[in-house]
């Protein structure tokens, strides 16, 4: 079977729609199940991601963390690295963001902190991705048992460095102090206020550009750039590239510094943009919700923006669907997210061949 004779927008745009599409049909028989109307839930879904303002801006902002780490996960992927260190790598890029913070925010204004924040963020990030990429260049350890060990570690690390040093005194929460105003990243409703805009209160700031702008670097880094091209020989054959004279080792080490710099941009949202202190768990899987999100989106920075836009709008829409159908739980939503996960990523490939044929049939007829 020729995989030239089928069109891409198959592979790229049917497929992974009809994933989407059987995986809500399963969650509808499981809502059916539990005795609720699975059209009137998906109707409170789509309201409460898409039917008011400040659903939007939810949706965007719980998209805004998955396409940092779906960038992540993407970069590493092409070069036929599994990155599933997203999560620690953006805990440990939240706390170089909020060291910055925490040293600068009653000296420095915010035009200074930003860009500094920007840069703690990914080289703590990237840092913490380094170990486990020099481990798999020159030691031969796997990417994949090695990310998830340090997943750990930061979280052990972050309890130790919180509880111990950097909680504010005289509380018991383990969350620092609050930063000060001028190093809190602005909402984009108070961005477009003053210009005769209202878009509705929600937690959407400034991170959500940033998020975008990275998806521009990372299609001009992968697909214009010489180092770009290296990668993703590498990722088709390692042994090619080999032979081609391209140094896999520093490769594979760059594309985990370029990774986990980007994972640590979650710590920018959070952090910087909505919590306005440092605290234990802000990461809340956006790690690992990545992974799908990348997978969902054929690892391209436009298919990232629509599967990290998806899975916002099923946190925030899920969130409204609990709320208004009390039968269906918080936990029943995390089905629903799982069976998208599980049917656009490990049965990605269920009705490929099938679809396939169909296509190279046709085009022979």
């Amino acid at each position: 079977m020729s995989q030239a004779k089928v069109p891409a927008w198959v592979n790229i745009a049917l497929i992974p729609v009809l994933n989407i599409l059987l995986a809500f049909l399963v969650s509808g028989l499981v809502i059916l199940a539990i005795g609720e109307n699975p059209i009137e839930a998906a109707g409170y879904l789509i309201y409460g991601a898409f039917g008011y303002d400040e659903g939007i801006g939810y949706t965007l902002y719980y998209a805004t963390n998955l396409i940092f780490t779906g960038l992540a996960v993407s970069v590493a992927f092409k070069g036929g690295l599994f990155n599933i260190g997203g999560e620690g790598q953006a805990y440990i890029g939240g706390l170089g963001v909020g060291l910055i913070c925490l040293s600068l925010d009653h000296t420095m204004p915010f035009y200074v902190i930003a860009p500094l924040a920007v840069i703690g963020a990914a080289v703590f990030g990237a840092a913490w991705g380094y170990i486990p990429a020099y481990l798999q260049a020159r030691r031969g350890s796997h990417i994949v048992i090695t990310t998830i060990m340090f997943n750990f570690i930061a979280s052990s690390l972050m309890v130790y460095l919180i509880v111990n040093w950097l909680k504010e005194d005289g509380r018991m929460a383990p969350n620092s102090r609050t930063f000060e105003e001028n190093a809190w990243l602005p909402y984009l409703h108070e961005i477009f206020s003053p210009l005769g805009i209202e878009i509705g209160d929600s937690p959407l700031n400034l991170a959500f550009v940033w998020a975008l702008l990275c998806c521009v670097f990372v299609w001009g880094l992968i697909w214009h750039t010489r180092w770009g091209y290296q990668l993703r020989t590498l990722g088709t054959n390692p042994t090619a590239a080999r032979y081609a004279g391209i140094d896999t080792a520093k490769v594979t080490i760059w594309a985990m510094l370029i990774s986990g710099g980007l994972a640590g941009f979650v710590g920018l949202n959070e952090i910087m943009g909505v919590n306005h202190n440092l605290l234990l768990n802000f990461t809340a899987g956006y790690g690992f919700a990545g992974i799908a999100v990348s997978l969902m989106g054929r690892n391209h920075p436009i298919g990232i923006i629509l599967a990290a836009v998806l899975f916002g709008a099923l946190y925030q829409g899920g969130a409204e669907l609990a709320f208004e159908i009390p039968t269906i739980t918080p936990e029943i939503v995390v089905v629903i997210q799982g069976l998208v996960i599980l049917f656009s990523g490990a049965l990605e490939h269920m009705f490929k061949d099938r679809i396939e044929g169909f296509f190279i049939r046709r085009a022979v007829a």
